[in-house]
């Protein structure tokens, strides 16, 4: 998935299919772990921290020029190891994707480049493509050959093929990260099951196993609600736009999703209340540290700040204070500071 920036307007053009994509990543970046552990053969945990590389990349051209691109789809997650990775997704089979993944990866390994005595360090990050469609032909990996003089060096990069996994596949290898996108694994079938109340119903009762099995994961403490909400809105999406003539699978889709999340309210919510709770919490953090030091006015307003934004998750959605620290993934350590100041 990337984005052109035109150079004289700089409008980006983007499919509804790329935003659900960048979505995932920038407000569900855990779950992209559990699909680099699928696809590359990793072991992370799931408790690292997935850090994005800048997205803003300026790429010189044959003719001088330079073409600004965005792509917020690299990014390093921090384990044991530090491995960094560049994802990219495309609706259907193209090898031309091999172009920007190799300016978007070469130009990543740059700017994150360093110079020892007189030898330039980088490190390609290891790049997958995810095909939303795909066909009998679509290859299991494509490749990009480097020639070094008499040498050459493949660089393999691994498909991932969203029509090759069944329902039962994403949730017992907690797939999550490709859950919006299942509705894909039917898209040669969606004028059929439109109009075959009995495939109708099969469709139906998969969407609610994927919401069934989200609340699961939401009542053991495995995944946030503000995690299960944005696969919600972010499946209904992707339902909306390719089921968009068919209007019974989306009846049923949202019957059983639960609606439209108005405003997509938890990211709403959230943002408001960081903004909120930075601004007291950096003026109570800087009136303590004038009168206890520094360093614990800094910790204050750190806890202000949480307090804040839990104070306005628990109003406005009605949650109790350790759903909202939950959300909020606040440490063991914080959450009794931050109890007492509820």
């Amino acid at each position: 998935m990337a984005e052109i920036a035109d150079k004289d307007t700089g409008v980006q053009s983007s499919t509804p299919y790329d935003d659900v994509f960048r979505t995932l990543l920038n407000d569900c970046r855990q779950l992209v772990i559990q699909l680099v552990n699928e696809v590359f053969g990793e072991n992370y945990t799931g408790r690292e921290d997935v850090v994005f590389s800048p997205n803003e990349h300026f790429l010189n051209q044959q003719d001088g020029g330079e073409d600004k691109r965005i792509t917020d789809t690299s990014f390093s997650i921090l384990g044991v190891k530090v491995g960094k990775y560049l994802l990219e997704c495309q609706t259907n089979p193209d090898s031309s994707m091999l172009v920007r993944i190799f300016e978007y990866s070469t130009q990543v390994a740059l700017d994150e480049g360093k110079i020892s005595g007189d030898t330039l360090e980088v490190v390609i990050p290891n790049c997958a493509i995810l095909f939303l469609r795909s066909t009998k032909y679509t290859p299991d990996q494509m490749h990009i050959r480097f020639q070094f003089w008499e040498n050459y060096f493949t660089y393999d990069i691994p498909v991932i093929k969203m029509q090759r996994y069944t329902l039962d596949d994403l949730l017992q290898k907690n797939l999550l990260f490709l859950l919006p996108f299942y509705i894909f694994t039917y898209d040669r079938k969606l004028q059929e099951y439109n109009t075959n109340e009995e495939k109708l119903n099969a469709l139906r009762a998969e969407f609610r196993m994927i919401v069934n099995h989200l609340n699961d994961l939401e009542y053991s403490n495995q995944l946030s609600t503000y995690y299960k909400k944005t696969l919600i809105e972010m499946s209904e999406k992707v339902v909306d736009n390719l089921a968009a003539e068919y209007a019974n699978i989306r009846k049923e889709v949202k019957a059983v999703m639960g609606g439209k999340i108005l405003e997509y309210e938890t990211k709403t919510i959230l943002k408001q209340g960081l903004q909120k709770g930075r601004q007291e919490g950096l003026q109570e953090g800087r009136q303590e540290g004038r009168q206890e030091g520094r360093q614990e006015g800094l910790q204050l307003g750190r806890l202000e700040n949480l307090v804040q934004n839990i104070r306005s998750l628990m109003k406005t959605m009605g949650w109790s204070a350790e759903q909202a620290m939950d959300m909020m993934q606040v440490s063991e350590e914080d959450r009794a500071a931050v109890s007492s100041r509820l």
